[in-house]
């Protein structure tokens, strides 16, 4: 025994050195990230790799490039993408349910050229007379998996005047390179006169002004953002630590200053 115990003790000592100097070196984490949060991402990424000692290797994407690429398993450690496709994903044990967290609602905005006059969007009829007077619309190709261009397509059905806007309707793929759609660029160089899409993307371009948020029966329930670890990543103890960072109340104050709501609670678990 007096020979034996020093031994393991030794072994012991030697793993547990072993694994913290694991845990210690910083780590690298692809992130694939819907484009309603590039904004506030791009901002909260440093904050995180300074205060963490990993690096973020970041993506953006339509909320459904991102469910397609999760569910490819593509090598992703954190993805970003709104609450229905992130619950789908989980049910498909895709993500790994106990990783995912809300992190932000965000409202859909309309925007014009910088300088423009402001229409009226204040009610739901005011929006309606507001599209039916504009000489040019845009918003995200529903075939892009941008969730805002799938809703508004089906809203604009429910309004009773997809018909009337079919031939002004500027519908906005990402440009090669772009990774998710910009409305408010298609706005800022006058080839739309309104522009409707998130308010955090809106926000992006310097050029526009935005009017505001949509009226609240004109808002998607499905905007809402979480933020969860795929079941392929090879990180997933750095990978949550970034999620408790992006759900945590010091990224509240950015979130708002983009135009979003905080919504740090979690999501179901599969």
């Amino acid at each position: 025994m007096r020979i034996v115990v020093p031994q393991l003790l030794a072994a012991i000592l030697a793993l547990i050195s072993g694994f913290s100097a694991e845990v210690a070196e910083a780590a690298e984490l692809k992130v694939l990230c819907s484009g309603a949060m590039r904004g506030v991402l791009q901002q909260l990424a440093p904050v995180f790799e300074k205060s963490s000692g990993n690096k973020l290797i970041i993506e953006y994407a339509t909320a459904g490039k991102v469910e397609e690429k999760v569910a490819a398993n593509d090598a992703i450690d954190v993805a970003i993408l709104t609450k229905p496709r992130a619950e789908k994903l989980v049910h498909a044990a895709k993500l790994v349910g106990g990783t995912t967290t809300g992190v932000a609602r965000v409202p859909i905005g309309l925007a014009v050229k910088k300088g423009s006059p402001h229409p009226d969007i204040s009610s739901v009829e005011a929006f309606k007379r507001t599209l039916l007077g504009a000489k040019s619309i845009a918003y995200v190709d529903p075939a892009s998996g941008g969730t805002s261009g799938i809703y508004l397509a089906q809203a604009l059905e429910k309004l009773g005047i997809a018909a009337e806007l079919k031939a002004k309707i500027h519908l906005v793929s990402p440009l090669a390179g772009q990774g998710s759609p910009r409305v408010g660029e298609v706005v800022e160089r006058g080839e739309a006169e309104i522009g409707i899409q998130p308010i955090s993307e809106l926000m992006e371009v310097a050029g526009i002004d935005v009017v505001g948020a949509l009226p609240a029966d004109l808002q998607s329930p499905d905007l809402v953002y979480v933020a969860g670890s795929p079941a392929a990543s090879e990180q997933p103890l750095a990978a949550k630590a970034l999620i408790d960072f992006l759900a945590g109340p010091s990224a509240a104050p950015v979130y708002k200053a983009n135009g979003m709501e905080p919504d740090n609670r979690p999501t179901t678990s599969g």
